[in-house]
Order: C-alpha cells, then sequence, then structure tokens
C-alpha cells in the first residue's frame, strides 16, 4: 500500500487509516460511500446502451434521416470517449468530488432535454452533454472509489462489486431500452436516468469529502487539447469505418488526423513542466499493459453484444426486446465474475487472474464459432457460451483495474483512473464499428440471415483472436512486480 503523501487528499488518508486498521472489513461510512459510488457508475454503464434498441423509434419519433440517425450513438461516443483523459486530470487539479456531483448533476439535467426533445438538433446536443457528463463523472468516480479504500483486498472487493455492476449495467441498458421503448415511449429510455441522478447529487455531498491535493499544479492546455482531439478524430474516423468501410474519406481523414494528434501529444509531453500525462507514468508496465488489456478487454465484449444481436434478429428471427433478454444470460455471468475476481486476486496473482480470465473468455467465445441457424441447438450453445464467456470477460476487467491503478500515490488516482476510464470508453465504442466492419467484409453487405450468419461467424474468429493478444500480453509483459499476488 502507498505511503499517504502530504499532497494526498484528507479523505484519502482517513480512508487509508480506516482500512489499515481492518483491510477486511467495510465500516457503515465507506458501505454508503460505496454503494453512491457504484449506483452512479451502474447507470453510466446503463447509458452506453439504453438507446441502441431505441435507436428506430427515435428516428421515426423526430424524423432523423437513416443516414443521420447513427449521430445519436457517435455524439454521445465522441464526447464520452475524447475528454475522459481531460477530465480525469482536471479532476486531479480542481477536486474528484466536486467533478464526480456536477458531471451528474449535467447528466440529469441532459437526460430531461433528450426526453423532451422535439427535433433532432436538441436531441444530439442532449447527447452530446451526456457524453461530457459521462467522460467526466467516470473517472471522478473510480478515482473517488480508489483512494476511498485502501490499496489491497478492500479495493480489490470495491473493484470487483464495481467491474460487475459496470458490465450488468451494460446489458441491463439493451433489456432495459428494449422494454421502456416497447411499453412506454423511446423518451423514458431518457428519463430514467433523471431520478438516479439527483439522488446522487443529493446525497453524495453529505457522504463523500472533497478529495484536493495541497499544491495545484498548472493545467496542461497543448497537451489537453492535443490529446482531446486526437482521441476525438480516432473514434471519429472508426465510426465512419465501421458505417461506410475502412476506404471512406470521411474514416482516412480521422484516423490519420488522431494518429497525428497523438503523435503531437507525446512530444507535447516530453517537454512542458506539468505535463497532463507524465511519461514517467506510462512507462509503468502496469499503467501501460494494464490499459492495453482493458481496452482490448471492452473491445471484445461490448462488440460481441452488437454481433450477437445482429445475429439473433436477423439470422433467428428473434424481436429487439428478445434479443434483449438473451442477454441477461451474459449479465449473471459478468455478476458472477465480479465477484469471483477479488478473491482470486487475493489468493493467486494479477498476472494469474488475467491470463486465467482471458482464456475462459477466449473459448467461449470460439464455441460461438459453432452457432447454427436453427433456434432451439442454437441457444442451447449461446446461452452458457455468453454465460461463462461473461466471467472470463470480468475477471479480465477487474484485474486490468487493479493492475493500471496499483502504486500510484492518492495523487495520481485521477490520472490512473482517468486512462484506465479512457480504455473503457474507447474500447466501448470502437468495439462495434469494428466488428460491423468485418462484418461487412465477410459478405453480410446483402443483409440475408445467411449473409449476416456469416459475417457474425467471421466477426466472431476475429473477436476470439483479440482476446488471444490479451492473455499473450499479460502472460509476457505484466510479470515480475505487476504480477505478484495483490493480497
Amino acid at each position: 500500500m502507498p505511503p499517504t503523501t502530504t499532497a494526498a487528499a484528507t479523505d484519502s488518508a482517513a480512508a487509508t487509516a480506516g482500512a489499515a486498521a481492518d483491510p477486511q472489513r467495510l465500516t457503515g461510512r465507506s458501505k454508503v460511500v460505496l454503494a453512491v459510488l457504484l449506483v452512479a457508475q451502474f447507470m453510466l454503464a446503463v447509458d452506453f446502451s439504453i438507446l441502441n434498441v431505441a435507436l428506430p423509434a427515435i428516428g421515426d419519433g423526430l424524423g432523423f434521416s437513416l443516414a443521420d440517425l447513427q449521430w445519436v450513438a457517435t455524439a454521445f461516443a465522441l464526447s464520452a470517449a475524447g475528454f475522459t483523459l481531460f477530465f480525469g486530470r482536471i479532476g486531479d487539479l480542481i477536486g474528484r468530488k466536486k467533478i464526480f456531483i456536477g458531471s451528474l448533476g449535467l447528466l440529469g439535467a441532459a437526460s430531461l432535454i433528450g426526453g423532451l426533445a422535439t427535433s433532432p438538433e436538441v436531441l444530439l446536443a442532449a447527447r452530446v452533454a451526456q457524453g461530457l457528463a459521462t467522460a467526466a463523472a467516470t473517472p471522478a468516480g473510480l478515482s473517488l472509489l480508489t483512494t476511498s479504500f485502501a490499496e489491497g483486498p478492500l479495493r480489490q472487493r470495491a473493484l470487483g462489486i464495481n467491474g460487475a455492476l459496470m458490465s450488468a449495467g451494460f446489458t441491463t441498458g439493451a433489456i432495459l431500452g428494449g422494454v421502456l421503448t416497447d411499453l412506454l415511449s423511446w423518451r423514458w429510455a431518457f428519463f430514467v436516468n433523471v431520478p438516479v441522478a439527483l439522488a446522487v447529487v443529493l446525497v453524495a455531498p453529505a457522504v463523500i469529502k472533497e478529495s484536493r491535493p495541497a499544491a495545484r499544479a498548472g493545467l496542461d492546455l497543448p497537451g489537453a487539447l492535443t490529446v482531446t482531439l486526437g482521441l476525438l478524430g480516432l473514434v471519429y474516423g472508426m465510426t465512419q469505418a465501421g458505417e461506410y468501410g475502412w476506404t471512406h474519406p470521411h474514416a482516412l481523414g480521422g484516423l490519420g488526423a488522431g494518429v497525428l494528434l497523438l503523435a503531437a501529444f507525446v512530444l507535447i509531453e516530453r517537454t512542458v513542466t506539468a505535463p497532463l500525462v507524465p511519461l514517467g507514468t506510462l512507462r509503468r508496465r502496469n499503467v501501460a499493459w494494464g490499459n492495453l488489456l482493458g481496452l482490448l478487454a471492452f473491445v471484445t465484449e461490448t462488440s460481441l453484444v452488437y454481433l450477437l444481436t445482429l445475429y439473433l434478429q436477423k439470422t433467428l428471427g428473434f424481436s429487439p426486446l428478445a434479443a434483449g433478454v438473451s442477454f441477461g444470460v451474459l449479465g449473471a455471468g459478468t455478476v458472477v465474475g465480479g465477484l469471483l475476481a477479488p478473491a482470486l486476486l487475493a489468493r493467486t496473482s494479477r498476472v494469474t487472474v488475467l491470463v486465467a480470465g482471458g482464456l475462459v473468455q477466449a473459448v467461449f467465445t470460439a464455441a460461438l464459432l459453432f452457432l447454427g441457424t436453427t433456434t432451439g441447438t442454437s441457444l442451447a450453445l449461446l446461452l452458457p457460451a455468453t454465460f461463462f464467456g461473461g466471467v472470463g470477460n470480468m475477471l479480465v476487467i477487474v484485474g486490468f483495474m487493479v493492475t493500471a491503478t496499483s502504486g500510484l500515490p492518492d495523487t495520481e488516482q485521477g490520472l490512473a483512473t482517468g486512462l484506465a476510464s479512457m480504455s473503457q470508453q474507447v474500447g466501448i465504442t470502437l468495439g462495434t464499428p469494428v466488428m460491423s466492419a468485418v462484418v461487412t467484409a465477410a459478405g453480410a453487405g446483402a443483409a440475408t440471415a445467411s449473409a449476416v450468419h456469416r459475417g457474425v461467424t467471421a466477426a466472431i474468429a476475429v473477436n476470439t483472436a483479440l482476446v488471444l493478444v490479451g492473455v499473450a500480453v499479460a502472460a509476457l509483459f505484466l510479470r515480475g512486480r505487476a504480477g505478484r499476488p495483490s493480497g
């Protein structure tokens, strides 16, 4: 456990002292803090997927053209992924509690506006605001979580529950979006955030203490600008590639601009006195390789939901609601994985958990290559495969979170959780367009049941290969200090 420095927040010191007294137990106050933070993170995860099923109804209700409808998702994704690192560092400088509460207030207001929208322009503006709120709230909430619980079993337990709820929230969003759209209206996919955000904003000030550094460094504006625009370019390029193909000018332009801006960001960070991301932090094996594993974990599992949605609806003929409900099994698997991960981390090591989880995920993802075109036999394979694949994926996610945030002082937890949140959100954002491009390239442009089945099968093979890349990274590059038992 790292020593509490003079720059550490007062609440972090208190939490560390309390955890040191009994690192295995949650106190009454820490349970309330954990509940508030977990409710907020669950809501943010739900928000990523709740509109997916509702998109056709939104298009019909507000007059979106078919070509413009994808911007309902893309506007959110660009903001959420592009600004995460920037807001994570802002939280380090001005206080994570302020950022957390303010961003949830913004999320509630934006959700209310989105639900009341009467034109595409208003709805897209609300989606941008929701994305910005998510970009600020996710790293702030995670950094409050890691600084409220000392490094070790207690933090691992908190991160395990957080990871389980986060992944379950993504699955729940798909189900809830279908239920609300079918039974009420697509507008309730926005309205559902409002009371939850309001409750967190009212309760959080009383139970969460501010986390503020003693000395405030200046903000690296050139670095913040280049990394934000670079991420926006990459995310935009990927979404355009998934929509129109890799050779489309918008895809190539976005990807090229993103790479150049991120290269400029690295050069800037080498020269400024107070860098947004100190390169020494990025040179830590647990930070660099841990975040790569996180990116792969979120790319693979969230995009698998997209692939199986295509398969269930286009090949097996499921309704959107029935397809969404089918992912309840995957959600259950992620909850089980999140509850198992802390115990496995305490008994073994981060590398063991990352490799074992990745192998389980790879085996059961590969099993989906044998899905057929008839409902009975396909569901008999799909349901257990997604359950155990979800268990494995959540072991990797919790292992990544613990790895990427360990060994750093509390003053850098905003940066560490900002990087982890960026990996999470970029992975969620990029997974679907990447796999969509694979599906299209494999011959699903005709959109027939057999063509979709062929395209989905090819994408599942790519998905499995990416999981195995993560296993290799963990086994080869995270040995030594990062791989020691964490308990």
